[in-house]
């Protein structure tokens, strides 16, 4: 008898060991190695890499104790790297323990075949096509720590939502549904003693960890990075060939991926080494992998020495793309006659792929198809796409006999999140897109490719228009499908109205995607760009002593793909704004892209580095904006703390007569005094920069007393400056009262976290009365403010200050709150926005600012948000709201909006005072200034 790589449905042996032998070498010839379909190889290549699962050979021994054996076990991976091989050698392993007393029984039970299986009994099932072992069952079964049970494929499981979990059963002679017998084996409530292993591909985990009880998961990796070049020398006669081709495949992400599966290093060698014997440069089939699959596709139908194709292939094609797309869109990757059936398919038909080695075919009764991978499927099932359909197939794809999607199905998100293999058929079907891999295809095969197919793919995949923007996740596929293309005229179109965008770089094949779409973006004014780890490995420590010298040859090749995507900021004159963060940069890149900025065609304006290595990247930047006239606004965040040269430059860039910087912010920086006073100095010399932030710079009082005295030099043009955090205390309110005197220009000031104090606001508030103060926006949030602040406040604010925006903030302001009422009810208060997030106000201060509220003839926003109101409090606040009265337009508040009362106030506020609106928060919420600082 025969026994099928991949419908074997049971084993179970009780003779003599000479017999059982015998048995297991026929498994081994036509069981396991039957199907591999690698030149060349003999086996043992194959059996080196499914050994490497030592918890598996531990495991699954039938001599280990007991206590120490998990009984059940998930064996998990991507589709083609071994696990069903891996399974079918452990029952092998099993079979052959020649020491126990009674023999061990093992079945296999295919999750696939079991798709079709009505009501039976569990012995039924697992003795399905051995008869002659029923009378033995139940020996067997009451022997179950004898028995190994393997449920191949649980991925491609198809049973109704629950049925895993309905109606358990522990009884083996009782008819069943199918998935009530394999629910009650999952729960281990069948057969609770034997041992169970579990093939399944990882996206069927989340439901395995909820079914089974106490799983080991082991993973099952395939060819390991080693493992593929190991092949690669193997399969080509010159190693140098060998080499070139594995290093193709390796700058390929995606493809390199797909080559943890055997079969796809057999197809990637096979058609690279067919290129190199024509003399032919493999380099372009490597690009895509859409170009490597259609090459190997049509290469397996060309005949070798320029030979003419092969006549008969149209017809067949369409039958095979068609089995692909439906077991894509039913996630089946195993077809039987019944399925060949409902598609009228004609078996016959799949005969030139099956001898192509695109298909396999196994018996066990009826005969089965598979795709030799499932990345193999997904192309094939996008070719059915771009296929031109006839009359006759157009109908069946809108009839109840198929299951696949239209193209607009096939690319939403919501479809792809359930079956994630719909994204590759998306990318391949992008692939197919190309002219020149079209009449590659219709040259081969005789078919025609449809023309409309691009413009269906550009209506459902164009980039958001203006400010609007796609997510980094979504824009990465975006690029990725429209690089798959490789059409030039297709990526302007889907980015014509592209303004802004985000990328985030974790390989080089993400590098590659990006710098080829970008470079057709001709309207984009914005890229925000953050890089990953190990792009760039010329300042990785770990990787300083590499003896192959590979860490080098990575770097050129990364640094070639670097530059080729920093020259859009040379070429496209729109892109005014770049933004860096959270990237692991090098030296060498760095400098490739200061080069592209100091271009003379380069139109940056803005640019935004924070939280970039190395630390000297900052320098590099601030080098390259020296005399940079169209840079202005700059932002400098993250290793800068300690950088003595850093202030140097920023020095420099200021006093530049070319500069036109109005925006710096500099964040936590940390220098010396005399640092500081010629940073003060070149302010003095700057007659651009109108904004200055210096965030969580250690500036000091010593650092203020001589940021004053440019703030008091006649030519000092600063408009707004941020001292937050910069660890200064009321010895420079003096300094900074007299500054806000003279200076006629500041309007924006920021001393947020700061421990100023009553007093330091005391000496504020005495320069801010001087008529000569034009400052408008104060901001002095978590400055430990309290009840007598307060008071010097609110005697500012009804002198008939320049104050409109005023921010206090997470101060213990408390019963201070009744001092800044009074300024609020005064004719010449001119307070417009007000914060007051998180000061410790009572309910009991509720009534007055009622009253304030009403009174205000200036008071538009007000930030209540953090405050322990009470509903009391609400309601006598919502109550003097409705009244229409006041200026207010804008009301954060913390309140519960889930009682009737304050529902029907709420409605009533919005019916009567129609201008107004109350926003609500909690704790969870962001807080935001109420003073719109640098905007």
């Amino acid at each position: 008898m025969e026994f099928s790589p991949f419908w074997l449905s049971c084993f179970n042996w009780h003779i003599s060991v000479q017999a059982k032998r015998r048995y297991t070498n026929t498994m081994e010839k036509f069981s396991v190695w039957k199907d591999i379909l690698w030149s060349g190889d003999d086996g043992g290549f194959h059996y080196n890499i499914t050994q490497r699962s030592p918890k598996l050979i531990t495991y699954l021994n039938p001599q280990a104790p007991t206590e120490s054996t998990p009984l059940t076990m998930v064996l998990y991976g991507p589709a083609g790297v071994g696990k069903t091989t891996r399974a079918k050698e452990l029952m092998l392993d099993w079979m052959q323990d020649d020491l126990a007393e009674t023999s061990n029984s093992a079945f296999y039970l295919s999750c696939k075949g079991l798709n079709h299986r009505r009501t039976c009994t569990f012995a039924e099932l697992i003795s399905a096509n051995w008869p002659h072992v029923q009378e033995d069952i139940p020996a067997i079964l009451a022997q179950a720590q004898k028995v190994l049970l393997i449920l191949d494929g649980f991925d491609e499981l198809k049973v109704p939502s629950g049925a895993l979990i309905h109606d358990i059963c522990g009884d083996w002679k009782k008819q069943k549904p199918v998935p009530v017998l394999l629910g009650s084996l999952l729960k281990r409530k069948m057969l609770p003693k034997a041992t169970l292993l579990i093939t399944t591909r990882p996206g069927a985990l989340r439901e395995l960890r909820l079914l089974t009880e106490q799983p080991l998961f082991i993973e099952m990796e395939g060819f390991l990075e080693e493992d593929r070049k190991a092949y690669f020398l193997k399969h080509f006669e010159e190693e140098s060939q060998a080499l070139r081709a594995f290093d193709l495949m390796k700058n390929n992400a995606a493809l390199f991926q797909l080559g943890s599966a055997p079969s796809v290093c057999w197809m990637v060698c096979t058609c690279l080494r067919q290129q190199m014997e024509r003399g032919e440069d493999p380099a372009a089939t490597c690009r895509t992998t859409t170009a490597l699959f259609l090459r190997f596709l049509c290469g397996r139908f060309t005949p070798p020495h320029g030979g003419g194709p092969r006549r008969g292939l149209q017809a067949p094609l369409k039958p095979l793309c068609l089995l692909a797309a439906e077991g894509v869109w039913t996630q089946s990757s195993v077809f039987d006659g019944e399925d060949l059936r409902r598609l009228g398919v004609d078996p016959s038909a799949l005969c030139p792929f099956l001898d192509g080695n695109i298909l396999q075919k196994s018996e066990d009764g009826e005969a089965c198809y598979s795709f030799i991978h499932l990345s193999v499927q997904q192309f094939l099932a996008a070719m059915f796409y771009v296929l031109e359909p006839e009359e006759q197939e157009e109908e069946g794809l809108g009839g109840r006999r198929w299951h696949i999607g239209d193209v607009g199905k096939l690319l939403s998100k919501e479809e792809r999140l359930k079956n994630p293999s719909l994204t590759h058929v998306g990318y391949f079907l992008f692939g197919l897109c190309n002219e020149r891999r079209a009449m590659e295809l219709e040259t081969t095969f005789g078919c025609l490719v449809s023309t409309e197919i691009k413009r269906e793919l550009l209506k459902y995949t164009l980039m958001p228009h203006g400010k609007k923007s796609f997510s980094v996740t979504d824009t990465k596929e975006v690029l990725s499908c429209l690089y798959e293309s490789q059409e030039e005229q297709l990526v302007k179109d889907a980015m014509a109205h592209v303004k802004e965008m985000s990328i985030h770089l974790m390989n080089t094949s993400e590098m590659m995607q990006s710098s080829f779409c970008l470079k057709h973006c001709a309207n984009l004014q914005k890229i925000s760009l953050q890089v990953g780890k190990k792009i760039f490995l010329e300042n990785d420590p770990a990787l300083k002593s590499d003896p192959q010298n590979e860490t080098s040859q990575h770097d050129h090749h990364s640094l070639q793909l670097w530059a080729d995507l920093c020259s859009v900021f040379s070429s496209n004159e729109n892109l005014n704004f770049l933004d860096v963060k959270e990237s692991f940069l090098s030296h060498s890149s760095v400098r490739i892209l200061c080069e592209q900025i100091t271009h003379v065609t380069c139109h940056l304006q803005k640019v935004v580095i924070k939280n970039v290595s190395p630390a000297s990247a900052y320098r590099d930047f601030c080098l390259a904006f020296i005399g940079k006239k169209t840079l202005t606004h700059l932002v400098l965040e993250g290793s800068v703390r300690g950088d003595k040269i850093l202030l140097l430059l920023l020095c420099e860039i200021l006093k530049h007569p070319r500069c036109n910087l109005q925006y710096l912010r500099l964040g936590s920086c940390s220098d010396t005094t005399q640092q500081w006073a010629d940073f003060s100095s070149a302010l003095k010399v700057n007659q651009s920069l109108k904004c200055l932030d210096l965030t969580a710079s250690e500036f000091l009082d010593e650092g203020v007393k001589l940021l004053c005295l440019t703030l008091r030099h006649p030519k000092c043009v600063l408009q707004k400056l941020s001292l937050e955090n910069c660890q200064l205390t009321q010895a420079c309110c003096k300094e900074l009262s007299s500054a806000l005197i003279v200076n006629q220009r500041l309007t924006h000031l920021c001393l947020a976290k700061n421990d100023l104090g009553d007093g330091g606001v005391k000496i504020l508030c005495e320069g801010l009365r001087y008529p000569e103060c034009q400052l408008q926006t104060l901001v002095l949030r978590h400055c430990n403010i309290n009840r007598h602040g307060c008071k010097y406040i609110s005697k500012l604010l009804q002198g008939d200050s320049s104050l409109t925006s005023l921010d206090l903030g997470f101060n213990p302001i408390a019963t201070g709150l009744c001092f800044l009422y009074e300024a609020l009810k005064k004719p010449n208060c001119n307070l417009k926005c007000l914060g007051l997030w998180g000061c410790s106000i009572t309910p009991f201060s509720c009534q007055h600012l009622a009253s304030a509220l009403v009174s205000s003839r200036s008071l538009e926003t007000l930030d209540l948000g953090q405050n322990a109101w009470g509903q009391s409090g609400i309601v006598v606040l919502l109550k003097a709201l409705k009244q229409n009265h006041g200026s207010l337009k804008t009301l954060r508040l913390k309140m519960d909006k889930s009682t009737v009362e304050i529902q029907r106030l709420l409605k009533d506020v919005k019916e009567n005072n129609p201008r107004l609106t109350i926003e609500c928060n909690d704790a969870r919420t962001t807080r935001s200034s109420c003073c719109d600082f640098f905007s």
